[in-house]
Formats: structure tokens, C-alpha cells, sequence
């Protein structure tokens, strides 16, 4: 089966070919970086605008890519939500519109299970069930996954996501955007233990990184003036050592927890180089297999929606076209 795959779910417009579930055919993601960099954050409104200006070219080079046709097409697979509803309802659309156009089946796909699916376009496929963490800059979330449309949350953020607490932190030191790729890189030339930031909620597998950005705010107010530039790597690089090291402690006691021997690390934080070097490094040393994908995968994308839809597909799903964007949606809910 050939399956386009659309994501629109936040500032990425995303399309891909997959065939038979395994086989990548094309992968094309259209940023919005530059665009929303000036603001610090993606707005809404502009982000929504793009997509529907971006949309069917992403479409059109992604077919092109994979060298086949809109007839070639068998099922077409789109996030549906969780994200922002402009952006969510563009995607939305437009799988709508090839599907009535050409009489394609579609399904609507949850932008956290896509990136659950991630786990499979890595050379090291998990094997069910296993223990993934979804780690973004809006969701750290930690699940039982027993199959495909079959995950159960065990451990979840009670305030900030980690992807937002690096974002934050980049931008209180005002040191660029988007904030994660920048503390990953500047920490690279500091030391993890210059400064001593907090772990919270030790005992449980529940998230807070409140604590640790409050922490980050209130070192440099004490401070008295803004950080040197020779400052910023250590401070960057302890901050994030304190959210890789809840992060890795969790999601592994998760893991033994429920006495599964793998674990998933997937979602936008987990392309930060030292939440894989440090997954890998414990989980060895803890006898649990790890699962993270290339970190073109890790990003919001369109392979991993497609990964998900075609499974949904060749099981019979199909979706109706009153189905509507959702700005909410829990897996546990599906």
C-alpha cells in the first residue's frame, strides 16, 4: 500500500510517501523558523497563513520525490490533533480534498502516537511492547505501548513540557531561537555541574519543570546583571543536564517498572545530542534496549503520520468528512 502522510499539526508543513508501512519514499518538511524567530515563539495566525500558502507544493514535491502519482495513492493519513486548530484544519483539509477528488480513503491521525510510530523508521525497530516517551516542546509524556492504537500514559508533565522549558530558558538568557537547538549546541562547551539546578518530583513518574526554569530565573537575577558570554555555556549545560537527568531516570524506572526491557525516546527533545548520548549510555548500563530515531524524524514530520495510517488502513479504518481538528486529544482517549 502507497500512503501519503500530511502534517500540519504546529509550524511544520509536512508531506511523505510510504510504502507498505516500511519503505520510505519521500519525506519533504517546509519550516517556519525564520518566520516566527523575530517573535520567539510560533504565532498562531501567521503559522496557519503559511501553511495554506506551502501546503500543495509540500504535497506536490513529496509525490514528485517518491516518482509516483496522485493515482498511484491508496490511503492518505493527516494529523488531526493535538496542535494549533488553524494549522491542524489546513492539513485537515487538504487530505479531505484528495480523498473526495480522487475517492481515496483517509484516516485522521494523533500527532503523539505519529510520534510513538516514529520509533519504527529507526534502523533498531522496538519490538511491542515497549516504554516510550514523547518528548516536544509541548508534551512529555511517558507510555506503555502494546501495539498500534493500543498505549497507555503511566507519567506526564504536570506544568512545562522539557521542550518548553529549554525554549524559555533560551529566551530569558536571550541567547536565540529556536531555543533547544541553541542550548544543545552552546552546552557542548560548558560543564553540566557549574551550576546546580533542581530535579524535581524525584519519587514519581511525573514531570515538573517548573522548579528548574524558576531556578534558572532566579540565578540570574542574584546575578545582578546579565550573564558574560564566556558564563552562558556552563549555565546552559547545567540546565539541561538537570532536565536530561529526570528525563532518562523516569522514563527508564518506567521501563522497569512495568518490566519491559525497551524504551522509545521520541519527539522534537529527543534530537538534542545529550538526551541520546545519555539514553544510550544508562540504558546499557541497565540492560534496556533504547530506540531513538534519526533526529529528522524526532522533528514534527509527515513519514511517522504515515507510519501510523497505514497500519490504521490496512486494518479497515476509515474516516468520515465531517471529521474535525482537535486542539486536545489524549491518546488514552482514542
Amino acid at each position: 500500500m502507497l500512503v501519503l502522510g500530511i502534517e500540519s499539526s504546529c509550524d511544520e508543513t509536512a508531506a511523505a510517501v510510504l510504502q507498505d508501512g516500511n519503505k520510505l519514499l519521500s519525506n519533504v518538511i517546509a519550516s517556519q523558523i525564520p518566520i516566527h524567530e523575530k517573535y520567539g515563539g510560533v504565532v498562531p495566525e501567521i503559522a496557519s497563513r503559511k501553511h495554506v500558502e506551502v501546503i500543495v507544493p509540500v504535497v506536490l514535491e513529496a509525490l514528485e520525490r517518491a516518482g509516483v502519482t496522485l493515482d498511484a495513492i491508496e490511503g492518505i493519513s493527516v494529523t488531526r490533533g493535538p496542535g494549533l486548530v488553524g494549522s491542524l484544519l489546513v492539513g485537515l483539509s487538504m487530505a479531505k480534498a484528495l480523498s473526495m477528488a480522487r475517492g481515496i480513503p483517509f484516516v485522521g491521525v494523533n500527532h503523539l502516537e505519529g510520534h510513538v510510530a516514529s520509533a519504527f523508521l529507526a534502523e533498531d525497530k522496538p519490538a511491542f511492547p515497549f516504554v516510550a516517551l514523547v518528548v516536544s516542546g509541548g508534551h512529555t509524556n511517558i507510555y506503555v505501548v502494546e501495539d498500534f492504537g493500543r498505549m497507555r500514559l503511566v507519567g506526564q508533565t504536570r506544568d512545562d513540557a522539557a521542550g518548553e522549558a529549554f525554549d524559555k530558558a533560551a529566551k530569558l538568557l536571550d541567547i536565540g531561537y529556536p531555543g533547544g537547538v541553541v542550548i544543545d549546541r552552546l552546552a557542548k562547551t560548558g560543564n553540566p555541574s557549574a551550576v546546580s539546578f533542581p530535579r524535581s518530583m524525584k519519587d514519581s513518574l511525573e514531570f515538573s519543570f517548573s522548579g528548574v526554569k524558576t531556578a534558572l530565573l532566579t540565578y540570574t537575577k542574584k546575578l545582578d546583571r546579565p550573564p558574560a558570554q564566556g558564563e552562558i555555556p556552563d549555565i546552559v549545560a547545567s540546565y539541561q543536564e538537570a532536565i536530561v537527568d529526570v528525563l532518562v531516570e523516569k522514563t527508564l524506572r518506567a521501563a522497569e517498572t512495568h518490566s519491559i526491557g525497551r524504551v522509545a525516546v521520541v519527539g522534537g527533545v529527543a534530537a538534542n545530542s545529550r538526551v541520546r548520548a545519555r539514553f544510550r549510555e544508562d540504558a546499557e548500563k541497565r540492560g534496556i534496549q533504547v530506540t531513538i530515531p534519526p533526529p529528522v524524524f524526532c522533528t514534527d514530520n509527515a513519514a511517522m503520520i504515515a507510519v501510523v495510517g497505514h497500519h490504521f488502513l490496512t486494518r479497515g479504518r476509515r474516516d468520515a468528512y465531517d471529521l474535525n481538528a482537535l486542539s486536545r486529544w489524549p491518546i488514552d482517549t482514542q
